[in-house]
């Protein structure tokens, strides 16, 4: 079973959504003086909200082109 776009792009916006509450935590608040926040917010939650809006943005291109080249290798 197959997910829709609309599906995808709801999940996507929420985790990005939620992924950048703890980076404006760490930029304005005390955040940064904690050392296993700062690792948590640097290794994982930048890189997830990093990731999530290239997805939301430059998805569908790459599924595009993705399936082009599935194609193309096929015959």
């Amino acid at each position: 079973m197959a997910m829709t776009n609309a599906t995808e792009r709801k999940i996507l916006r929420w985790v990005h959504i939620i992924a950048s509450v703890p980076i404006v935590g760490y930029i304005y608040g005390p955040v940064a003086e904690r050392p296993e926040a700062v690792i948590v917010v640097r290794f994982i939650l930048f890189p997830a909200v990093v990731l999530t809006g290239l997805w939301m943005w430059k998805g569908m291109w790459l599924k595009n082109w993705w399936k082009k080249k599935i194609a193309m290798a096929s015959r």
